[in-house]
C-alpha cells in the first residue's frame, strides 16, 4: 500500500513512519505538514491510503475528505481528539486513531484498511440529486442543480437559487456535510458555492451571476485546481 501522511506535527508524522517501516507491503510515499499540500500532492499522485490528521492550520483533515472527490484513497484518521469519530465515520472511513498510537492499535487499523483495498468494494459514497430542506413548516426537496451558493447568517443559512432564497435554520457546517464535494466548495468561512455556477474568479472574489463573493488565501488554490483553468 502506498500512504500519504498528513499532519502538522512533525513529531506524529516520525511516528507514524516509523510505524509503517515496520509492516511489510506499506509504502510511506511522502510526508505533508498541512491540508492543502496534501490536496495539491494528490491531484498528481495517488495513493492506496491517508494517514490524516483532523485539527490542523487552514484547512481541517474533515475538510480535505470532503474536497478530494474521486481521487480520495482509503482514510484512517489520526488524531489526539475523540470528539469527531463520529462524523468522520459518516464520511466512510477505514478506522480512527486516537494519539499516542499504540502499535497493536495501528496494525488493527491496516489490517481494516487492507481488506477494503483487497476486496474492490471501496466507492466513495454515490452523491444524490437533491436535498430536504425545512421551508418554515413546510419540509421542501430542493434540486442540487439549482442551488447557486450558500451564506452563514448567524444562526441561519442562505440557499440561494435563481428563483428564491431560502433560510434554514443550521449552520453552514452542516450544509457543507450535505452537498456532495465534487460540485460546492467552500471558499470562505461564510460561502460555499456550486462549481459550475461560478461565471468568473479574479484575485480575492467570485462571480455568481450578479453577485461577488470573497475568497480567502486557504481556499484559492484549492478552487484554481477544481476549475480546471487552462
Amino acid at each position: 500500500m502506498k500512504c500519504l501522511i498528513i499532519d502538522d506535527n512533525p513529531i506524529a508524522r516520525a511516528t507514524l513512519c516509523e510505524l509503517a517501516a515496520q509492516l511489510q507491503n506499506i509504502c510511506v510515499s511522502a510526508e505533508c505538514s498541512n491540508a492543502i499540500d496534501a490536496y495539491n500532492y494528490l491531484q498528481e499522485n495517488p495513493v492506496d491510503l491517508l494517514f490524516l490528521d483532523i485539527e490542523m492550520p487552514g484547512m481541517s483533515g474533515l475538510e480535505l475528505i470532503r474536497n478530494l472527490g474521486s481521487l480520495r484513497p482509503v482514510v484512517i484518521f489520526t488524531t489526539s481528539k475523540k470528539d469527531y469519530a463520529v462524523e468522520a465515520f459518516e464520511l466512510d472511513v477505514a478506522d480512527y486513531l486516537v494519539k499516542p498510537l499504540r502499535p497493536a492499535r495501528f496494525i488493527q487499523a491496516i489490517n481494516k484498511a487492507r481488506e477494503i483495498l483487497n476486496s474492490n468494494k471501496y466507492e466513495p459514497k454515490p452523491e444524490t440529486e437533491f436535498i430536504f430542506i425545512r421551508d418554515t413548516n413546510v419540509v421542501r426537496r430542493l434540486k442540487l442543480d439549482d442551488i447557486l451558493f450558500a451564506e452563514a447568517m448567524g444562526d441561519y443559512v442562505k440557499l440561494y437559487t435563481q428563483e428564491k432564497l431560502y433560510a434554514i435554520h443550521t449552520k453552514l457546517k452542516t450544509v457543507e456535510e450535505r452537498l456532495p464535494s465534487c460540485n460546492f466548495l467552500r471558499v470562505h468561512r461564510s460561502y460555499i458555492v456550486a462549481l459550475n455556477k461560478i461565471d468568473a474568479f479574479q484575485d480575492g472574489a467570485l462571480q455568481i451571476g450578479s453577485k461577488f463573493l470573497p475568497v480567502t488565501d486557504t481556499y484559492r488554490k484549492i478552487l484554481n485546481e477544481r476549475l480546471n483553468i487552462l
